[in-house]
């Protein structure tokens, strides 16, 4: 099983969020038993500050076996579109593109998503398997 990492579950591990970490680190465990972890370039862009540089966050990415899965055409194709779903209901704050790359590269490239929803992955990707950890 192919499990997409949201950038949430992975800065929770490693800057050990009080609320969330223990259950995110679970959850990427328990993924990684049953299948690969893989992350898209938007994910790898978002944790990038959280490390002291490209040694730290390599070191990371290979400790917890998680690996770059590019996004393709077809995925950003479905994120542009259900962006503009989400703009056309009046959606501005708190949602950027990349949360819907993201959510676009793991319906396309994987079996589900491991990450903190407050609710906009299940109402725009709908096929997607969603599984929270703080839920």
């Amino acid at each position: 099983m192919i499990s997409a990492v949201d950038s949430s579950l992975i800065l929770d591990v490693v800057i050990d969020d009080p609320a969330f970490a223990d259950a995110s680190e679970e959850c990427l465990r328990d993924a990684s038993v049953h299948g690969q972890l893989v992350a898209c370039e938007c994910v790898l862009a978002e944790i990038w500050p959280a490390f002291s540089g490209d040694d730290e966050f390599e070191e990371f990415l290979a400790d917890w076996q998680i690996q770059f899965s590019a996004s393709s055409a077809q995925s950003a194709k479905l994120a542009g579109r259900l962006f503009g779903r989400y703009l056309d209901r009046g959606g501005k704050q708190g949602r950027v593109a990349a949360d819907f790359l993201i959510g676009a590269h793991a319906q396309c490239h994987a079996d589900r998503l491991l990450a903190r929803d407050r609710g906009y992955l299940r109402d725009y990707f709908s096929e997607l398997v969603v599984v929270d950890p703080s839920a």
